[in-house]
């Protein structure tokens, strides 16, 4: 019953329009009601203690990050490096697309500033060379879901902090799947463009190439300083969110010179808009996640799950699939913050690697991201490159194919998440 109560006020809520965060309050209050311990100073408490994280404070820092990349010339420089190395193959401006993703998912782990910022930039460009707007579109809303895979990861962030899993192995251990996301990309542009008779711009001297890349290196540097500090302990995730955001300032302002000094107010409010709205999520969720302990549902769900749990990869097909259909509803965050409390559990009981599943956890949440109806990435891809949502969603279907095989790939195949991240991990 306590299933019950704690589903239908949260559906309850959403369905009356309330915000994600005051639906998860609500659902905490009825639950409260219905165990009989309603008492206002345990949600409020349980509100300030939600938020009071350390490794949350990495949420604003990457926010701010993304904000400064995209108006800083970063993004910009990625485009063109991935522009002159691929960009004239058969459908290369589609490459460029995917590459410039996964490099830009390495600076930012926002899936909607990556997608916002290629859409601006890309869209246009694969229109103009005589690509269909539809699969351009969907090509870049895609590849802008890679962001929550490869660090900094805001997905992972609120994960590791919901799951007490370690986010720096998250991180590391996100790197390989998100470029394998990136891979079945390619194999799915590959066919689409497949019969498209355009012609391709001219291959790009070894000296314009240098050139892009020169110029784009201070750009570069910045996944590699990630990878490298985390990988040997030099920072934690939380401190090397503020690298991420220091290191962007400083070449956005000082060496590309492109965010004038009057843009920071209007960077950091943004930033600070998008960061609120973030962590006020967070602090709403430990109010039903308290409950959810509580109330005991979690063991309640392991015995609904029960005839799964002798087999690992049956479990995690039905959690793959339980969330791909809550991801077409909810967005990612409170997706991450309803589910991880219940689900963390029954993988713990059944023996799955806690940080394999996160991985796989938040890939699923990313390709949420764009399924309709809701698909905030397919929102975002929409307003930018001013195209309606029924077309963008028939573009995205072959790319979204295309990114749940890769999924079923690594459920069946757990060393494809295990094995790297054994290595780098150390």
């Amino acid at each position: 019953m306590t299933i019950a109560v704690f589903t239908f006020s949260l559906l309850a809520a959403m369905a009356l329009g309330m915000p994600i965060a005051f639906a998860l309050i609500v659902c905490g209050v009825a639950l409260m009601h219905y165990l009989d311990i309603f008492d206002s100073q345990i949600i409020a408490q349980n509100i300030v203690n939600g938020a009071d994280s350390f490794p949350l404070m990495a949420v604003p820092f990457f926010m701010l990050a993304g904000e400064i990349m995209n108006k800083g010339g970063l993004a910009k420089r990625i485009v063109d490096i991935a522009l002159a190395m691929v960009g004239h193959v058969k459908g290369g401006l589609g490459y460029v697309a995917i590459l410039a993703s996964c490099a830009l998912a390495s600076l930012s782990g926002s899936a909607a500033a990556d997608a916002a910022a290629l859409a601006a930039l890309i869209v246009p460009m694969m229109v103009a060379a005589g690509h269909k707007k539809m699969y351009a579109a969907g090509l870049v809303a895609a590849g802008g879901i890679i962001a929550p895979i490869i660090p900094p990861s805001i997905g992972f962030v609120l994960f590791g902090v919901a799951a007490g899993v370690s986010i720096s192995k998250l991180f590391l251990a996100g790197i390989v799947p998100g470029l394998l996301l990136g891979v079945g990309l390619c194999v799915a542009w590959w066919w689409v463009a497949r019969n498209e008779d355009i012609e391709s711009p001219p291959r790009k001297s070894l000296r314009e190439i240098a050139r892009a890349v020169i110029d784009g290196v201070w750009a570069l540097m910045l996944p590699v300083i990630i990878v490298v500090g985390l990988r040997f302990g030099i920072f934690t995730p939380t401190e090397a969110a503020v690298v991420v955001a220091v290191y962007a300032l400083f070449v956005a302002t000082c060496i590309y010179r492109e965010l004038k000094l009057s843009q920071l107010y209007e960077v950091m409010v943004s930033a600070a808009l998008s960061t609120s709205v973030v962590m006020f999520l967070v602090a709403a969720a430990l109010v039903s996640s308290w409950l959810i302990t509580v109330a005991e549902i979690a063991t309640q769900v392991v015995d609904l799950v029960r005839p799964f749990m002798g087999s690992p990869t049956l479990l995690m097909l039905a959690i793959m699939v339980l969330v791909v259909i809550v991801g077409t509803a909810l967005d990612m965050a409170p997706t991450i913050l309803i589910l991880t409390p219940i689900l963390m559990p029954i993988v713990k009981q059944a023996g799955i690697d806690p940080v394999y599943f996160g991985v796989l956890f938040i890939i699923n949440n990313a390709i949420g991201l764009i399924t309709p109806p809701v698909g905030v990435v397919l929102n975002v891809v929409c307003g930018v490159s001013r195209i309606s949502m029924e077309e963008v969603i028939k573009g995205v279907w072959p790319f979204l194919i295309a990114q749940l095989v890769v999924l079923l790939l690594m459920v069946l195949f757990p060393q494809l998440v295990t094995g790297p991240a054994k290595w780098l991990t150390g």
